[in-house]
């Protein structure tokens, strides 16, 4: 079963569109037990309101990602979700297949990619290795911060047509000729989730950041194509996680 099928699957399982973004702040070295205590009773709160939740370095530095993360990521596939590791694999191609080849080994359904490393002797093997083991791979298209367009935004020649284009554009473009599982583009940037559904029709799923603190809204999102909503602070710093994950999870319900 490939990786968007199990996603659809989850989505559906959980009457959810959020994935959570499992990010806790810098804990000095005596005190890190308490970030994977932490995040397994986030997991235990808000797992009926979630259907994937979203790992970074905020936990595979402190825990590593063959003791707490994978300890983790158990128990998030064992509440019914998938796990997704925001890697952003950025590097030559055998690096990069390495890289996917401990995550998936770790547990983890999917990895999230820069694709500015290109694709051969890039992203290829990556690709390749995710194919093999029914794994998904998520493009960055457009990342949810300020600074996004000095990369993302800029204007490029298309390699292929010689014609301008934006980068995020060649990048959704990407993600089709690819076969990626999904891309990302950030809750920040609503016009810009609009022009990337146009390009990706149902074919590739949107992941959108940068609902809550980074001032997205889920609703617009949503409206604007976003197929997933990635959360983390919002929910992770509340008092009461399991209710603030409700609610953003009702909030886009019949959209």
């Amino acid at each position: 079963m490939s990786f968007k099928t199990k996603m659809d699957e989850a989505a559906k399982s959980k009457g959810s569109r959020l994935v959570l973004a499992l990010d806790f702040p810098f804990e000095a070295a005596e005190n890190r037990d308490k970030i994977f205590v932490k995040a397994q009773e986030v997991l235990k709160a808000v797992h009926p309101y979630i259907c994937a939740v979203k790992i970074n370095h905020h936990l595979t530095l402190p825990l590593g990602t063959f003791d707490g993360v994978q300890r983790l990521v158990e128990q998030i596939r064992g509440q019914g979700m998938l796990a997704i590791m925001d890697a952003k694999v950025n590097d030559i191609g055998n690096t990069n297949q390495i890289i996917g080849e401990y995550y998936f080994a770790a547990g983890f359904d999917a990895v999230i990619a820069n694709p500015f490393v290109g694709w051969e002797e890039g992203l290829k093997p990556l690709f390749d290795v995710s194919k093999r083991l029914n794994r998904g791979v998520i493009l960055l298209t457009y990342m949810s911060h300020k600074g996004a367009s000095e990369g993302y935004g800029q204007t490029i020649v298309d390699s292929e047509t010689g014609e301008k284009t934006l980068q995020y554009v060649s990048f959704a473009k990407k993600a089709l000729k690819w076969g990626a599982d999904g891309v990302v583009v950030g809750a920040t940037v609503p016009q810009k989730i609009a022009e990337v559904k146009q390009i990706l029709g149902e074919k590739v799923a949107i992941y959108s950041p940068g609902v809550g603190a980074q001032g997205g809204a889920a609703e617009t999102a949503v409206k604007a194509g976003a197929n997933y909503l990635i959360v983390g602070r919002e929910i992770v710093n509340s008092d009461n996680p399991a209710q603030a994950a409700r609610i953003l999870c009702d909030s886009t319900k019949g959209i």
